[in-house]
């Protein structure tokens, strides 16, 4: 399995206090290829965790993947932050709701509700891996 991390997973993953970390480390356990990636989530995962090398280390075993260039869509992430700004999206949200739209057979695992409102390419749903009852 394969996907698109979002920062809850990450940190729930990486973090036993977590109230997440029992779904995030099952789910784990059936990545057999790199999660795609973007440096905005592994900065926000690294604040979460208080913790850069950890994050680093997620790079280098290869659980996460960097796939994704914000200068290269800079515009299309403008559209994004104007379509959703009463929603008030930070960077992670957008770059990971345009890599979905790159990679439109990956799920995006994440444990933010905000998912469920989020479109790609305007109308189209996320796929998307939750906790159980998320």
């Amino acid at each position: 399995m394969t996907g698109i991390a979002d920062t809850g997973f990450l940190v729930a993953f990486a973090n036993r206090r977590d109230a997440h970390f029992p779904w995030a480390f099952a789910l784990a356990e059936h990545i057999h290829e790199p999660l795609l990636n973007c440096e905005a989530v592994l900065a926000e995962t690294a604040y979460h965790l208080k913790n850069s090398q950890l994050v680093l280390r997620m790079l280098e075993t290869g659980l996460v993947r960097l796939a994704f260039e914000i200068d290269q869509h800079r515009l299309e992430l403008a559209a994004l932050a104007k379509r959703y700004a009463d929603r008030q999206p930070d960077l992670a949200d957008l770059c990971l709701i345009r890599m979905s739209e790159l990679n439109p057979q990956l799920p995006v695992i994440t444990v933010d509700g905000d998912f469920r409102v989020y479109r790609r390419n305007r109308r189209e749903v996320i796929p998307l891996i939750f906790p159980p009852g998320g």
